[in-house]
Order: C-alpha cells, then sequence, then structure tokens
C-alpha cells in the first residue's frame, strides 16, 4: 500500500473527529483563513477544574472576525463560563485574549463574558462528553 493511499484512509477518521469536536451551539467562523489558528488556541486553554479545552467545554459561544483596513483582523469572542462562582471568573477572559493575540494577522481581542444562554453539560461537544463519561 502507497503512502497516498495510507494517507487517503486516514482522512475519513479525522474528518469524523473534528466534526465531533465542534460544539453544535458554537457560532464560529469556521470558513475564515484565520479560523484554524484561532481553534488551535482556544484548544490550548483548559477549565481548571474540569479536564476539557474551553471550546469543546461549549463555553465559546461566538467569535466574530472584523477585517481592518491595514489587514489586520480584531476579534470579538462572546463566552460563558460553567457557573457564575466559577474560580477563575476573572481570569478565564484574559486567557482567551491572551491565547489569540499572538496570532499573525490579529489586531484587538475583545472577550465579552454572557451569561445568556446559561451553559449546561448538554452544550459541550461530543469529544468532551466522551472524555468525561457524559453521554447526554
Amino acid at each position: 500500500m502507497s503512502k497516498q493511499q495510507k494517507k487517503t484512509e486516514k482522512e475519513p477518521c479525522s474528518h469524523v473527529y473534528d466534526e465531533l469536536a465542534e460544539p453544535q451551539e458554537a457560532n464560529v467562523p469556521r470558513e475564515h483563513p484565520l479560523w484554524p489558528s484561532m481553534l488551535a488556541a482556544l484548544k490550548e486553554i483548559y477549565d481548571p477544574e474540569i479536564p476539557v479545552n474551553v471550546y469543546e467545554l461549549g463555553l465559546i459561544y461566538a467569535v466574530q472576525i472584523v477585517q481592518e483596513k491595514d489587514g489586520v483582523h480584531d476579534i470579538e469572542v462572546k463566552m460563558t463560563l460553567t457557573s457564575p462562582g466559577c474560580p477563575v471568573a476573572q481570569e478565564m477572559p484574559g486567557w482567551v485574549q491572551g491565547a489569540l493575540l499572538p496570532i499573525d494577522g490579529v489586531g484587538e481581542v475583545d472577550v465579552e463574558i454572557i451569561w445568556d444562554p446559561p451553559w449546561s453539560p448538554a452544550m459541550m461537544a461530543e469529544t468532551a462528553k466522551m472524555q468525561l463519561n457524559m453521554f447526554l
């Protein structure tokens, strides 16, 4: 079997995993060229009490990329927390901002915590539910 055949055979599995890692409610710019880098950065941020990244946990509700005249894009993120009493409520928006700012082509990053709709475990990606043995 050639290397090309092996690569082609693996692609359907990675595609299925990618779909399972997507929270169904996330309103994100999947087609934008900056999104893959942004997604990779968001997947590096973990809730300190739950061993799942904030994206697959379903805490990122919306991301908007705004084109600026100089080719730099400002980013607006709307996110939530697992509960209003989250011990890192003050720090987590800064973590998200700090993860996105170093990406080439990103200008300002505004992260807003919102509470509507309230987060629930049903908002998690299937991969997060599998990691936590939570099948809803």
